[in-house]
């Protein structure tokens, strides 16, 4: 019997049969196996490159820098750290510091230049690539780190063949070692402290090409504002205006009290005085430490100082004035005259003035290239302070072309243009006025024995505008009585302040005056609220 698989199947069962894959598509396929096992060899290759490129490259300064932990007082450090201001001179030592990154900048990826500073001073910083200390990684790294960010840094001081201009050290610079960070900055900064240290001058320029900053972002933005040299500097003499103030009356006698800042009734006027809620009734913030002088004179500490706050209702947006200031106010017992307080006065002014100058040079320097200003001057030798009466100074502005009649009070401006007649005449920037009239004063001040529309009053003066007022007070309690009467002031509204004059009290005179202002006309800033750390006027109650 035939095998019956040897025939064939039909023909109809023949064209059901699946084909196989035609030769193109076998192609394709063998195509396609080659390109995947050339990709997983070349991938095999480049992931075998990958580790001996990173064993190659193993950061063997890993150590050496990098962000630190969040500082929590875990330890304390048996290093001392350094200042960059004493850096200068000390080539070969080894520094550790801490400081800001003010700039920096990388040259390639084996060098990277800083500019660190602290306060006023700074130093450059050189990051480069060496063996087994400083690796690639570190310099990529430190490069990085934003402008402001504050840092940990180690190395050695090395002398430089060129004085570095853009630092305040200029004949060394830091080789680092080491480089950590402590605090970061998140976000963008609103400026640049570069800009904000620049003068205006260059800003102005033709061909300038930085940026701006206004007073008001400044002002918003001030604790930028304040990392710059300038205002390091000139918040430096601020604090030396306050030292030097002390040791001068602490030298004389005087001591220093601390009045409230909280009283009962209005110091000076109603009109510029701040109502604050007390409990169930109200209180006024002080417009000065008068009333409490007043009361140490009649308590027989004999001679008092103060420095702090005073608080102005005075709706005034001027260069000039600000409605919370520091003020410096003192009081003393007088034994025949009332210009024994003026010429204490004029000493305190000129041993400020001295002391500035003699001790502070190199940070009025630093101001001055922001705000350049002619030097500030006084008269010394035998004839002294320039002193002037109130008559004197209005002929001198009737001379100079004022109307007589518009000379009642000297305003700010004719205040500013007798600075400029008296500059011109005397080459001066500092005097007194004397003998004020009565009515431009307030109630406790002594009249004039023998011109009762006359005050025994003055006010000091720098660069044209008024810095301290000041007179002898009425101690006699009938005589003070009237005047509050002929001023609208009840004396029943202020009876433990009279009282004290009942009980008896000495003659005495005193003054006050804004530091802001002396530190403003001092340098010539323009206005007062650079000044002031954090400015308080009609219009800002923050930051």
């Amino acid at each position: 019997m035939a095998d019956s698989s040897s025939n064939p199947p039909p023909q109809d069962q023949q064209a059901d049969a699946p084909a196989g894959p035609s030769k193109s598509e076998l192609k394709k396929r063998a195509k396609q196996e080659e390109k995947e096992r050339k990709a997983a060899e070349k991938a095999a290759r480049q992931e075998e490159l990958a580790q001996q490129q990173a064993a190659a490259e193993v950061d063997f300064a890993s150590e050496n820098y990098g962000a630190l932990p969040l500082n929590q007082s875990q330890s304390r450090p048996g290093r001392t750290r350094d200042q960059i201001s004493t850096f200068s001179g000390r080539a070969g030592e080894s520094v550790l510091f801490r400081a800001r990154v003010h700039t920096s900048r990388a040259q390639g990826n084996k060098m990277c230049f800083l500019n660190l500073r602290q306060r006023t001073e700074s130093v450059q910083g050189l990051l480069i690539v060496t063996p087994e200390k400083v690796s690639k990684q570190m310099v990529k790294w430190t490069a990085s780190v934003a402008a402001e960010s504050i840092v940990l840094v180690e190395g050695v001081l090395e002398k430089v063949q060129e004085p570095i201009k853009s630092a305040s050290v200029s004949d060394v610079e830091v080789h680092i070692s080491k480089v950590y960070l402590i605090s970061g900055i998140e976000g963008r900064l609103p400026f640049s402290v570069d800009d904000a240290n620049r003068p205006e001058s260059d800003v102005q320029a033709a061909d300038a090409q930085f940026n701006r900053v206004l007073l008001e972002t400044r002002l918003n933005n001030r604790v930028i504002d304040l990392r710059t040299q300038t205002n390091q500097a000139i918040f430096k003499l601020q604090g030396a205006i306050g030292d030097l103030f002390r040791d001068y009356l602490s030298a004389n006698g005087f001591l220093e009290i601390h009045s409230p800042k909280m009283q009962g009734a209005a110091t000076e006027s109603g009109a510029s005085v701040f109502k604050v809620s007390y409990f169930k009734g109200s209180a006024f913030l002080a417009q000065s430490p008068q009333l409490a002088k007043q009361m140490a004179i009649a308590a027989d500490f004999e001679r008092v100082y103060e420095i702090g706050p005073v608080f102005r209702a005075e709706d005034s947006n001027t260069h000039r004035h600000l409605t919370e200031f520091m003020g410096l106010d003192l009081e003393m017992t007088i034994e025949e005259h009332y210009h024994e307080v003026m010429e204490m006065l004029d000493g305190l002014f000129l041993s400020i003035f001295r002391g500035l100058r003699e001790k502070y040079k190199k940070e009025i320097e630093v101001i001055g290239k922001q705000f350049p200003a002619e030097e500030f001057k006084w008269r010394e030798g035998p004839e002294g302070t320039l002193k002037l009466t109130f008559k004197d100074a209005v002929d001198l502005l009737v001379e100079d072309g004022v109307p007589r009649e518009d000379l009642d009070d000297i305003n700010t401006e004719n205040e500013k243009r007798l600075g400029r007649i008296i500059k011109a005449k005397h080459d001066i920037d500092y005097y007194i006025i004397d003998k004020f009239p009565m009515a431009l004063r307030p109630f406790y001040t002594m009249p004039d024995p023998e011109d009762p529309t006359l005050s025994n009053s003055y006010d000091f003066f720098m660069r044209g505008e008024e810095i301290l007022s000041g007179a002898q007070r009425i101690h006699d309690p009938a005589l003070l009585c009237e005047k509050m009467r002929s001023k609208g002031v009840d004396p029943d509204s202020m009876k433990p302040y009279v009282d004290a004059f009942r009980m008896g009290c000495a003659p005495h005179g005193g003054g006050g005056i804004g530091l802001e202002r002396v530190l403003m006309l001092f340098l010539k800033l323009n206005n007062i609220r650079r000044a002031s750390l954090f400015p308080r006027d009609p219009k800002r109650l923050e930051p």
